[in-house]
């Protein structure tokens, strides 16, 4: 008697006409015919003739896969591939060169390259290459990296390995301390970490740097009457309010020393007295605490006490500057816009490849929280965000050439360039624009505008036959 084996069922294979494609080549001839080969398998298939070019693309649209020759006129397909895995990209990318050289070859595949195709290559190579590819991709039924978590927005690699930790952590108790630089979003994170946390109690933040030591204690552990002249009812402080669930200590940095003490023994005992009480109370508080600053260098300088920093540091979160994750800076842009705009009754403003190229370009020392400035700042004054930017010397430069090519066109035609704005001009136009999406009700317009009614009235009174 014999057994015949069952065969193995074959993964699908991936439907090309599902993937979305960029060709990145500085041939024409090379890149019509990609673009030819693959129109007809593929759902959408796009052309760059340059790194610059592609980087641009790949900020305004998804791509699944991407066809980029070794030899560009601004640099290498193996480099910008490094890059890209470093950004935390997720597309699959296969190098296409002429030169058939084993060490390139090599870099590309141990850099992350989906597979090497020489040119010149046969259509059913592409086809093949792109199929193999294509299988790398997440498919539908296989287990794929969990998604963000609400409060962070991107799609870096950084930001999905972020999301799992606080998965991971948050229905736990242990304190957390997140560090970053300043507007890299560490609220966010504490908020999200309460949210997952499953405790019933509310969430309450406190700036620690933004009260005297003296406001500062009875804040924290509260006080009762007479504790203190103008003591005159007792009052809650914060750990007990926040009872059941947790206290997000911001800036702990700037906590001065003695409170540091009276914290530390909060964080052993885990209970709290009152100023001017003989009782200490039993409370049940997760603590968090972010910093701006190194706190072990903080240590290390006398600023910040050792045993403190132990105590706060049984976990450690360091969220990283917006310029280590450009892969997140279109989806933060596009999220903001969209944000501000229904907030202000503003359109959204155009986001397209050009413009997202250039905030890709800039710093962000203030990481997050300039971009969502930024984004506001271009809806008030109805300009696009790229021109909101600050004046570094390359943007000065780009300046200083606009305006000596406008002087040259104005010299040849004779028509001058339009004068900038006054700023109660932009006012009256942000107003009207806000009034305009209202659809005249003045009521609903003052509320968004943040004035009173009466205010704006007395406005539209005043711009009465004055020229626009």
């Amino acid at each position: 008697m014999s057994f015949c084996p069952v065969p193995a069922v074959p993964e699908p294979l991936p439907r090309l006409d599902a993937l979305a494609v960029l060709v990145v080549d500085d041939e024409p001839g090379m890149c019509n015919f990609l673009c030819r080969a693959l129109a007809r398998h593929v759902a959408r298939v796009e052309a760059a003739g340059s790194l610059e070019a592609a980087r641009a693309a790949r900020l305004a649209a998804h791509y699944d896969l991407l066809l980029v020759d070794q030899r560009l006129p601004d640099g290498s397909g193996v480099d910008w591939l490094a890059e890209l895995r470093a950004a935390g990209a997720h597309e699959q990318l296969i190098v296409i060169t002429a030169y058939a050289d084993l060490d390139t070859a090599i870099r590309a595949l141990r850099a992350g390259a989906a597979d090497f195709l020489l040119k010149p290559a046969r259509l059913d190579q592409v086809l093949e290459s792109v199929r193999r590819a294509a299988a790398l991709l997440p498919q539908p039924g296989r287990p794929q990296p969990p998604a963000p978590v609400a409060e962070l927005i991107g799609d870096s690699t950084a930001i999905r390995d972020l999301s799992a930790l606080i998965r991971r952590i948050a229905p736990h108790p242990s304190t957390l301390l997140i560090e970053g630089e300043s507007g890299t979003g560490k609220e966010c994170v504490a908020r999200a970490v309460h949210r997952l946390s499953g405790r019933s109690g509310p969430y309450v933040p406190l700036n620690c740097g933004a009260l005297p030591r003296e406001l500062l204690e009875s804040e924290l552990f509260g006080h009762v009457r007479g504790a203190f002249s103008g003591a005159l009812a007792g009052r809650e402080g914060l750990f007990a309010h926040a009872d059941g669930g947790t206290l997000f200590l911001d800036e702990i940095s700037e906590l001065p020393l003695g409170m540091q003490t009276a914290l530390l023994r909060v964080l052993e005992d885990r209970r709290v007295r009152p100023l001017g009480s003989e009782r200490e109370r039993a409370i049940d508080v997760r603590i968090i605490t972010a910093s701006n600053r190194d706190l072990a260098a903080e240590v290390a300088a006398g600023r910040f006490r050792a045993d403190l920093y132990y105590r706060l540091n049984v976990l450690a979160l360091r969220l990283p500057p917006l310029r280590e994750r450009p892969a997140d800076l279109a989806p933060l842009a596009q999220h903001f816009a969209q944000q501000l705009a229904g907030e202000l009754g503003l359109p959204a403003p155009l986001l397209d490849a050009a413009a997202l190229a250039a905030l890709a370009a800039h710093d962000w020392p203030g990481n997050v929280r300039e971009l969502r400035n930024l984004i506001e700042r271009a809806l008030l004054l109805g300009c696009p965000p790229a021109e909101c930017l600050p004046q570094t010397p390359a943007i000065a430069a780009a300046a200083a050439s606009a305006a000596s090519a406008s002087a040259v066109v104005m010299a040849a035609t004779g028509v001058p360039e339009p004068a900038p704005l006054a700023l109660d001009a932009v006012e009256k136009r942000h107003i009207l624009q806000v009034l305009d999406a209202c659809g005249g009700n003045k009521s609903v317009a003052a509320r968004r505008l943040g004035i009173a009614r009466k205010t704006l009235d007395r406005k539209l009174a005043a711009w009465q036959g004055r020229p626009s």
